[in-house]
């Protein structure tokens, strides 16, 4: 058997490849006959919405994202290819099996409906989207990891030609995901959050494409972003220095500053994580620092609310989920969201979600710790910002 890491480097090689594919597929990659056979399928009124909206409306991605998803997944989802079928006796193809995962998380509905709604019995719903989910962990883990250093360099500089930050590298943020558990579950409490509602967290950074560089889920919902933050991989790499260790920017007074994420108030601020400046009267400096930082840092909740809201399964209408499952299945709608942009046309804009209110009705958390070199650097970047306004 080859080793793992030469296994897994052919996987990515075959998978950039199907990408490659589908991209130069563009729309008319799947074939016809399966998507009107599926639509026949479909209850509701489809066939009024023009062919490529209508694939778009059915699952929330375009058709070439679709048949790459499709390559990636073919062979775990067809091991066992006699299994599965309609409830009139028809075999599931490779297409119909991802296209029944995919409504399961998009849609919302229950096994029953989702089942109901293109014929196939509920627990077959249930046995295909978990297969699903297994396949995408074992084929599309590329899809989403940290950036390496000539990625990061493009993040960078979109992050300072949009928003005016040099050096920055992403936005942190946090939302809930919000589940239906009974009172008289054992340790239900701690999925209690501030609003009383049962959830668990998806801590993530977000770069200025809207994709997903870094997650963190599984956290229950009591917990404070600042509490997550310092329990997650992120932050003991950041803090070992084997993240955030690109080039530095020179600053006005010739010290340097080494690359940073941005988060809102509810993270503390350190060396590598600069947050806003929370006093009442600010200087110029800092509130030049401010506005270029919110401008930012929004393309977090922006991304937040068009993930949940693409994915519906994560919107708290499941029953009683897997509390061990859950955290598998948001990283995997994570992946999808990345795919999806990484598939997108050249030269075409990312529709913006129609609210950034991903957590609706939740209260902003703030976070009064800072580290006495979060402190320097914030300062010098302001003092930096303000003196190049001034140059221009």
């Amino acid at each position: 058997m080859p080793p793992k890491r030469r296994r897994k480097a052919a996987a990515e090689k075959k998978a950039a490849a199907a990408m490659a594919a589908a991209a130069a597929a563009g729309a008319g990659g799947t074939p016809a006959d399966w998507w009107d056979a599926f639509c026949m399928r479909m209850s509701g009124t489809l066939s009024s919405i023009e062919d490529a909206q209508r694939f778009e409306s059915v699952f929330k991605m375009p058709r070439k994202a679709f048949d790459y998803v499709c390559s990636l997944v073919k062979d775990e989802m067809m091991v066992r290819s006699s299994s599965y079928a309609f409830l009139d006796g028809t075999l599931l193809s490779l297409e119909d099996r991802v296209a029944i995962s995919l409504r399961r998380l998009n849609s919302g509905g229950s096994l029953v409906t989702v089942g109901s709604s293109v014929g196939v019995n509920h627990s077959t719903v249930s046995l295909i989207t978990w297969r699903f989910i297994e396949a995408m962990e074992e084929r599309a883990s590329h899809h989403l990891r940290w950036p390496d250093s000539g990625e990061m360099e493009k993040i960078k500089s979109k992050f300072e030609k949009i928003h005016g930050l040099p050096n920055c590298c992403g936005v942190v943020d946090t939302t809930h995901i919000t589940m239906c558990l009974s009172s008289a579950e054992p340790n239900c409490k701690v999925w209690l959050d501030q609003e009383r509602n049962y959830s668990m967290v998806l801590q993530a950074v977000v770069d200025v494409d809207m994709r997903f560089t870094d997650i963190v889920t599984g956290w229950p919902g009591s917990m404070k972003e600042s509490s997550i933050l310092h329990s997650s991989g992120l932050f003991k790499l950041c803090e070992k220095g084997e993240r955030l260790n690109g080039s530095k920017l020179k600053v006005s007074d010739g010290s340097e500053i080494g690359e940073y994420l941005i988060g809102d108030a509810g993270y503390p601020l350190l060396p590598w994580l600069l947050t806003p400046y929370q006093e009442k009267d600010l200087t110029e400096s800092s509130a030049e620092f401010n506005r270029r930082h919110l401008a930012a840092r929004t393309v977090a909740p922006r991304t937040l609310a068009k993930f949940k809201d693409t994915w519906k399964y994560l919107q708290g209408e499941m029953w009683r989920p897997d509390k061990h499952r859950l955290p598998r299945i948001i990283h995997v709608c994570c992946m999808l969201h990345n795919i999806i942009i990484d598939l997108q046309e050249a030269g075409v804009d990312e529709p913006r979600a129609s609210s950034s209110d991903h957590d609706a009705n939740y209260r902003q958390q703030v976070c009064q710790l800072a580290d006495d070199n979060g402190v320097k650097v914030r300062d010098k970047l302001s003092e930096h910002l303000i003196n190049s306004f001034a140059e221009l």
